[in-house]
């Protein structure tokens, strides 16, 4: 254990502590954290819950990281079973506000003068606190303007990083404790989690995606981006037009009025970002729609967003194309271009398992064909035979799914491909319009020059690398994971067996030779050393009966 690792020590008593509290005991055998010997177990947890809950639980009790951790994990249908995801959609992100105090403040260091220099009025209560960040409206001293103010959680990056090595810890144990092929590259995940919640602390990166957006609907009247104020804002500070409306979460869908022409709206509004754009919200859930007295809709929050390449939108259409005309050769070609191979893969077997999925679907009404629920169906297929789909296409995957379960919440009988149709025409025009295709031969013309330019460079250094005699070959095991486990912990029972013969046997020895302090007439040091011996080895014999390992 290296010496960062002990300075986390009470963290990680905390996270043992709460998984033992919640009844994962495997999870922490498993794991192998730091000081995990040094916990007594916890009985008592409800066993009515499920692991989902259970895990849903943990998360909630160990904090802001964590919270966001399984909220990321909620948009990866890729990594994570959609009942599991379902749970994660339950986790609370509402926790108390900082006192105003210390937003103060923090906003006075950002702004180098008083908070009444920059706003007529600011309210001390928040409209909203989450995990990360707090939101106040004000009214700018300048122009009267009435702004919604994000503030950054003090402190909170200290915390989230923290927590984020502890987790580059925790992966790591798992990469190297799993059995068999890996389904997943653990370290790489966390990698990637790092990433976003970085991107999600930086309100600059929130501030550049809300223009990105501005930008790419700037023409339709139908939605709203609050007008961002850049002179106001910072890496902890946002500052947006305040904008008045409810949140659809808050409404009740069904007495909503064009409840039809609401749901087409929504869910056109993502299929434009994903198919048009490239450039789509991560998570259109209800909770972060605003609708106001027009009908006109908002999307809050743009921290996560995710991204696709025009190329991999050229793929998208291949895809669904596949799916409209039930054809699975061409429906796996596509997934393939979107997955990393984690273990042996069998085409023919996933092609079949995909020609079942969409027999089944293409059964039913237009109407009643769920696009995402399609998607997730095929993305599980792919993670049971050993692919993982691109972080950008599994969030993409999650967003529609989310988009088109709340626009069927307002309008059940909504035919969704036919909503998917036109602009997945449109791209295929796009695609094989000459100007597209002489762009993509001047491109792949380009990185064929560029390959063969380098190609003697690369060649000389194989060649170098053999002459020297460094050329390394790399032979991988599977299924080797479980025996070793058991050797090592044969070898552990095994040491600690020996440690305690010896102490019997030294203890026998001082016994004999009545040297003093004396107990109960016998030398002090020789009891202690049965009393010792006696109970590593009553705790050596329960451990063994209790794993059942004899």
């Amino acid at each position: 254990m290296d010496i960062k690792a002990i300075t986390h020590l009470g963290r990680f008593k905390d996270i043992i502590m709460t998984l033992l509290k919640y009844g994962l005991d495997d999870v922490v055998e498993r794991l192998d954290l730091p000081g995990k010997f040094l916990i007594e177990r916890i009985r008592g947890v409800d066993r009515e819950m499920s692991t989902r809950e259970r895990i849903r639980h943990v998360l909630e009790d160990l904090g802001p990281t964590f919270i966001k951790f399984g909220q990321l994990m909620s948009l990866r249908p890729d990594l994570v079973p959609y009942p599991l995801i379902l749970e994660l959609r339950k986790l609370q992100d509402e926790v108390s506000p900082v006192p105003f105090p210390e937003i103060r403040m923090l906003l006075e260091k950002n702004f180098q003068r008083p908070v009444e220099e920059v706003f007529s009025t600011f309210d001390e209560e928040p409209l909203a606190a989450a995990s990360l960040a707090q939101v106040h409206r004000a009214v700018l001293r300048e122009d009267g303007h009435p702004v919604a103010v994000k503030v950054r959680r003090p402190r909170i990056r200290r915390i989230i990083e923290n927590d984020l090595y502890i987790m580059d810890i925790i992966a790591r144990q798992l990469d190297k404790r799993m059995d068999g092929p890996q389904a997943y590259d653990f370290p790489n995940l966390v990698q990637e989690i790092k990433t976003a919640l970085r991107r999600e602390l930086d309100f600059t990166i929130e501030a550049r995606n809300m223009k990105i957006f501005r930008g790419n609907f700037a023409s339709t009247s139908e939605v709203r981006m609050p007008e961002l104020f850049q002179k106001y804002s910072s890496e902890q500070i946002l500052t947006m037009e305040l904008i008045q409306g409810r949140k659809l979460k808050d409404l009740d869908m069904g007495a909503l009025a064009d409840r039809e022409n609401l749901a087409r709206r929504l869910l056109l509004f993502t299929i434009k970002q994903i198919i048009e754009d490239g450039f789509f919200h991560a998570d259109p859930h209800p909770g972060n729609i605003l609708i106001l007295e027009n009908n006109d809709i908002c999307l809050l929050d743009w921290g996560m967003v995710g991204r696709l390449t025009r190329q991999t939108r050229y793929e998208l259409v291949d895809l669904l194309n596949g799916v409209f005309d039930k054809d699975p050769e061409r429906v796996l070609l596509s997934l393939l271009q979107f997955s990393i191979r984690r273990g042996s893969v069998n085409q023919r077997k996933i092609e079949r398992e995909i020609a079942d999925i969409l027999d089944a679907f293409h059964g039913l009404p237009l109407q009643e064909v769920n696009i995402g629920h399609l998607m997730l169906d095929i993305s599980n297929l792919l993670r049971e035979n050993h692919l993982q789909v691109l972080a950008d296409f599994a969030i993409m995957i999650k967003t529609i799914v989310t988009a088109e379960g709340t626009a069927r919440q307002l309008f059940p009988d909504l035919n969704v491909m036919e909503e998917f149709r036109p602009y997945v025409k449109g791209l295929a025009r796009e695609r094989w319009h000459p100007d597209s295709i002489f762009d993509n031969l001047r491109r792949t013309f380009y990185k064929f020059l560029v390959f063969q330019k380098n190609l003697p460079t690369r060649l000389d250094s194989i060649i170098d690398v053999i002459d020297r005699g460094e050329l390394n070959i790399r032979f991988q095991h599977e299924n080797l994971g479980g025996l070793r486990n058991s050797l090592e912990s044969s070898t552990n029972r095994l040491t600690f067996g020996i440690i305690i013969a010896a102490l019997i046997i030294g203890s026998s020895m001082i016994i004999t030779t009545g040297v003093r302090p004396l107990l109960f007439g016998f030398p002090a040091l020789g009891i202690i050393g049965y009393l010792v011996s006696g109970i590593l080895g009553l705790w050596l014999v329960f451990n063994i009966i209790r794993r059942k390992r004899y």
